[in-house]
C-alpha cells in the first residue's frame, strides 16, 4: 500500500463504501460526485478531528488545502479510516487570483473542474435564497409604504453574487417610477460573505436551518423594533431553495481517499469553515477527519474555535496542523516576491516572528499541534535547517511535508507526527472569551491575544451598532472579525509580526440567524474585486470541450 501510485478516479459508489455509506443514501451527480442523505448515517461514534491552519498567507501561496488533502492521503496509506472535509470553491477567487481551490500536484480532490465551477449547485442555491429575501424585503416596502411593518430607511439586507465585482459594492435601487416609496443606496456582497452561507454551514439539520433563516435581521420597524425574515414569511421559501444544498457532497482525492466538500464561507469576511453537517457526518463514519480553516490562525482557526465549536455540532480538534513555507517566511522577512527562490536563511529567521505568533496562538487555545514545513522545489537545505532550529526553540512538534510532489507518501512524516500529538500530548482546549462579556471586550480580547495589538479603536458608526445589538438582545453571541488576511494586523502592508498598533473597528453588522456579530476592521471589503490580470483570462475550453487553464 505504501508504494501505491496515484490512480484514476473511481466510481463514487466505491468511494462511499469506504465510509460505509450504502448506495441508497447517495444522490448521484454523474459517476464521480454525489450528495449524501446524511441524517440516517449520523451516530454517537465520533472520530478524531484534525484541523489544518497556517501562518499569515502571502502571494506565493502556502498550500494549506494541499497539505490537508495530502495528510488525509498519508493517513489512508497508513491504513487509517480517514476522510477529509473541505469548503466549496467560490467562483470569485477561481476566476480572480487562485484559478482553483482543490489542492495541487499529487494532493488534489477530483473532479477538479466540476468542483471549482458549479459543482452540485450549493452556492447557487445560497445566492438564490439570499436574493429571494432581498426581493421580498423590497416588495414589502413597495406595497406597505413608509408606515408598514418595515421602515424602508432601515433595511440592512443587501444582495449577493458569487463573483468578484467591485462595481457592485454600492448601488442605487428603486429608481423605477413605479416603486411606491423611494430610491435607496444598497450594494452587493460576494456569496461567500452571505449570512445564508454561514447559516448553511452552521445548521445542524433542515429544521435548524429554517429556524436560523427565520432569524435573519432585515431591518427595523418605524418604532425601532427589529424585523426578521420570518416576519415577512420569507423563511419557508428560502428553506425550500436550500433543501438540497444542506446535504453534503462526496468526492475523492487523487488517491481515492473520501472527501466531503460542503459550504464555502471565506475566513477574512466570514467564519471560514465547511459545514458542521459535513464534519459531523465524517466524524460518524471515519476514525480520523481532516478539516481545513481559511487563511491563518488569526482568522480561520480562531473562528473555528470560538464560533464553530460553540455550536456543539463539532468537537474541539484532537490536534491542529500549522502550515508554513520557507517562501512565506522569507516574504515576511523582507524579500520581494520575485526573489523568493534565492537562498537566504537570514530572511527565514527574520520572517519567523510571524510563524512564532501563530505558534503562540495554538498554545493559547490549548489543543495539541504540529508545525509543518510544506516543501517547494526551490527550498534550500540551509533554510530547512534554520526552520528546524527555530521551531525546536519554540518547543513545538514539527514535520516536513512534500505532498504536492509525492502525494500521500510525502505526508507520512506529518501523519505520524499528528497521531503522536493526539496520543501523547495533553488537550486543554479553551475558548478565547466567554459569551457574557460586551461585544467590544470580545473583539479587544481577540485583538490583543491573537493579533498582538496594543488595543482597539471603535469608530462611531460601529460603536452605535454594537450598542444597538446589545440592546435588542444579541450581546451574548460570538464575534466574527472581518479583516485582511495578509497581515496579523488590519493593515495588509504590515508583514511579519506587527507591534505597537491598534485594531480599528470601522463597522458592524448583526448575523442573528448565523448567531454572531460581524465586526469590520480596517478597509476590508465584503465584495472583492478582480486583479489587473485575472485568472479568468487564462481559463478556456478546447475543441473537445475540456476546460483548460485552471490551476
Amino acid at each position: 500500500m505504501l508504494g501505491r501510485e496515484v490512480c484514476a478516479m473511481r466510481p463514487i459508489i466505491e468511494i462511499a463504501s469506504k465510509l460505509g455509506i450504502p448506495e441508497e443514501r447517495l444522490e448521484l451527480y454523474g459517476r464521480y460526485k454525489a450528495k449524501i442523505d446524511y441524517q440516517p448515517l449520523l451516530s454517537e461514534k465520533k472520530g478524531r478531528l484534525i484541523m489544518v491552519t497556517a501562518m499569515t498567507p502571502t502571494p506565493a501561496g502556502e498550500g494549506k488545502t494541499t497539505t490537508a488533502i495530502g495528510l488525509a492521503d498519508a493517513m489512508n496509506r497508513l491504513g487509517k479510516k480517514v476522510c477529509v472535509t473541505l469548503r466549496e470553491p467560490s467562483l470569485g477567487p477561481v476566476f480572480g487570483i487562485k484559478g482553483g481551490a482543490t489542492g495541487g500536484g499529487k494532493a488534489m480532490v477530483v473532479p477538479r473542474e466540476e468542483i471549482n465551477l458549479h459543482f452540485t449547485g450549493d452556492i447557487h442555491a445560497v445566492t438564490s435564497a439570499h436574493n429571494l429575501l432581498a426581493a421580498m424585503v423590497d416588495n414589502r416596502v413597495h406595497f406597505d409604504g413608509p408606515t408598514g411593518l418595515l421602515d424602508g430607511r432601515t433595511v440592512t439586507w443587501k444582495r449577493v453574487l458569487d463573483m468578484n465585482d467591485r462595481s457592485l459594492r454600492q448601488v442605487i435601487i428603486g429608481l423605477d417610477e413605479t416603486f411606491q416609496t423611494f430610491a435607496r443606496e444598497t450594494g452587493f456582497d460576494i456569496t461567500a460573505a452571505s449570512e445564508i452561507m454561514a447559516i448553511l454551514c452552521l445548521s445542524a439539520d433542515l429544521k435548524d436551518l429554517k429556524r436560523r433563516v427565520g432569524n435573519v435581521l432585515i431591518g427595523f420597524s418605524v418604532d425601532g423594533k427589529p424585523v426578521f425574515a420570518r416576519d415577512i414569511k420569507a423563511d419557508g421559501a428560502m428553506t425550500a431553495l436550500l433543501k438540497d444544498a444542506i446535504k453534503p457532497n462526496l468526492v475523492q482525492t487523487l488517491e481515492g481517499t473520501p472527501a466531503i466538500i460542503h459550504g464555502g464561507p471565506f475566513a477574512n469576511i466570514a467564519h471560514g469553515t465547511n459545514s458542521v453537517v459535513a464534519t459531523g457526518l465524517a466524524l460518524s463514519l471515519a476514525d480520523y477527519v481532516v478539516t481545513e480553516t481559511g487563511f491563518a490562525s488569526d482568522l480561520g482557526a480562531e473562528k473555528f474555535f470560538d464560533i464553530v465549536v460553540r455550536t456543539g455540532q463539532v468537537p474541539p480538534p484532537a490536534a491542529t496542523v500549522l502550515v508554513s513555507t520557507l517562501r512565506a517566511l522569507k516574504y515576511h522577512g523582507g524579500m520581494k516576491l520575485d526573489e523568493l527562490s534565492k537562498e537566504n536563511p537570514q530572511a527565514v529567521e527574520a520572517g519567523f516572528d510571524n510563524l512564532r505568533k501563530h505558534i503562540e496562538n495554538m498554545k493559547i487555545f490549548g489543543t495539541p499541534f504540529v508545525v509543518v514545513l510544506n516543501l517547494f522545489p526551490a527550498d534550500h537545505a540551509t533554510e530547512i535547517d534554520t526552520w528546524i532550529k527555530l521551531v525546536r526553540e519554540e518547543g513545538a512538534r514539527y514535520a516536513l511535508s512534500d505532498v504536492y510532489n509525492k502525494g500521500g507518501e510525502g505526508g507520512l512524516e506529518l501523519a505520524e507526527a499528528v497521531m503522536k500529538a493526539i496520543d501523547e500530548d495533553k488537550n486543554n482546549f479553551n475558548f478565547l472569551y466567554p459569551l457574557d462579556i460586551p461585544i467590544a471586550q470580545k473583539v479587544e480580547t481577540i485583538a490583543r491575544k491573537i493579533y498582538g495589538a496594543d488595543g482597539i479603536k471603535i469608530e462611531p458608526t460601529a460603536k452605535k451598532k454594537m450598542e444597538l445589538y446589545e440592546k435588542i438582545g444579541f450581546g451574548q453571541t460570538p464575534v466574527c472579525v472581518a479583516k485582511t488576511q495578509s497581515s496579523l494586523s488590519d493593515d495588509s502592508k504590515k508583514l511579519g509580526r506587527p507591534r505597537g498598533w491598534t485594531l480599528t473597528v470601522t463597522n458592524a453588522s448583526l448575523s442573528a440567524g448565523a448567531g454572531f456579530v460581524v465586526l469590520l476592521c480596517g478597509d476590508i471589503m465584503t465584495m472583492p474585486g478582480l486583479p489587473k490580470s485575472p485568472q479568468a483570462e487564462k481559463i478556456d475550453v478546447d475543441d473537445e470541450g475540456k476546460i483548460i487553464g485552471m490551476i
